[in-house]
């Protein structure tokens, strides 16, 4: 017998609204500032100036919204931002503490429905960290209602935790997730896959959601999708895949590679797959770091590409530059923020323009 999970009042999805495509319109792009050494152990002043390349190139396009601790955050953070020279001018601060700089995780995931009066809302998903794997996480549990509250929009709290790189979109209904990581006993372990399914539906407004199985080798976040599989339009994804046979990610990647050729859209059509090569294998201090060119971001008028002073970045660069011919492919060196085991899409969330 088939087990459905009940809510008590209208879902989002309910009452029309949904999570857009990354390539949408953006008002603007969430972010909080780097500040836990705990996360980049011996090298957290060597992410700055790469950290403010991205705001800077965020900042040619839309707004860019920084989380801080405290006004001699805000002034640090002044000070690298006006060494990369970006716009201040399109850069705002917010007093909103956090333990950590992973916003794609803990950040507010905005929907819209551009035909109700209330045209944006917040959905508030619990946090724990990747499975309680760095506490304390109290601070960055609430950003979500605190974004929503400086924006003066409303809050939804579906009650399960759920993190912002474990889900891709492709804004026509269609969701794309891991089994690796939504399914790990250390997010909700009392939910099966389809009541999982359920969440995902009634409160990112989807109505079909894909699984592959497993994520990176080095990956913390236990699978998190945004290093392995993107939309890049409605029904064409970008999937990474190591070139190597002798490499431990060649079999994960080729058997996630083997289940999107057998997915089906809603529609009943295919998808079309790129294949993206992994970089070259990185490891510092003994740690194998999971490096990948599908950690981009999409803003408006760019994708900005983590690189790692590889021999494939041009060829990853290249192709990602085929997929958004409407857009300046940048790559930004992220050989340093990945000693953080995340890179650019793990810092950034979106906020969409309606």
């Amino acid at each position: 017998m088939q087990q459905t999970t009940q809510f008590s009042s209208p879902t989002p999805r309910q009452l029309g609204y949904y999570f857009p495509a990354e390539f949408a319109p953006h008002r603007a792009t969430w972010l909080s500032w780097p500040h836990k050494e705990a996360s980049w152990p011996g090298k957290i002043q060597a992410i700055y100036p790469y950290y403010a390349q991205f705001i800077r190139e965020l900042a040619l396009s839309e707004e860019v919204c920084i989380n801080v601790n405290d006004e001699a955050m805000k002034a640090a953070a002044l000070g690298h931002l006006v060494a990369a020279g970006a716009d201040l001018s399109r850069i705002r601060f917010y007093l909103h503490p956090t333990n950590d700089a992973w916003c794609r995780d803990h950040g507010p995931a905005f929907l819209i429905n551009p035909a109700a009066e209330q045209k944006k809302v917040v959905v508030d998903w619990n946090y724990n960290a990747w499975g309680n794997k760095y506490p304390p996480y109290d601070l960055d549990d609430r950003i979500p209602t605190r974004v929503a509250e400086s924006l003066g929009l409303p809050v939804y709290y579906p009650g399960i935790v759920m993190e912002g790189g474990s889900v891709d979109f492709n804004g026509r209904g269609t969701l794309i997730t891991s089994r690796a990581c939504l399914l790990n006993e250390n997010r909700n372990p009392d939910l099966n896959q389809e009541q999982i399914e359920g969440y995902l539906r009634e409160f990112y407004g989807v109505q079909q959601v894909l699984w592959v199985g497993e994520g990176i080798v080095g990956d913390d976040t236990d699978g998190h999708i945004d290093d392995t599989v993107r939309f890049i339009n409605a029904d064409t994804v970008l999937a990474v895949v190591e070139e190597n046979k002798s490499d431990e990610n060649y079999q994960i990647l080729q058997d996630n590679l083997a289940e999107l050729g057998r997915m089906r859209l809603f529609d009943g059509s295919q998808l079309n797959i790129v294949e993206l090569p992994m970089p070259d294998p990185l490891v510092y201090q003994d740690q194998r770091l999971p490096p990948s060119y599908a950690n981009f971001y999409l803003c408006n008028s760019s994708v900005i590409v983590p690189t790692f002073r590889s021999k494939k970045d041009d060829r990853a660069l290249q192709i990602i530059a085929g997929c958004f011919p409407d857009r300046r492919v940048v790559g930004i060196d992220s050989t340093e923020i990945i000693w953080g085991l995340g890179s650019f899409h793990c810092l950034s969330q979106q906020e969409p323009l309606v």
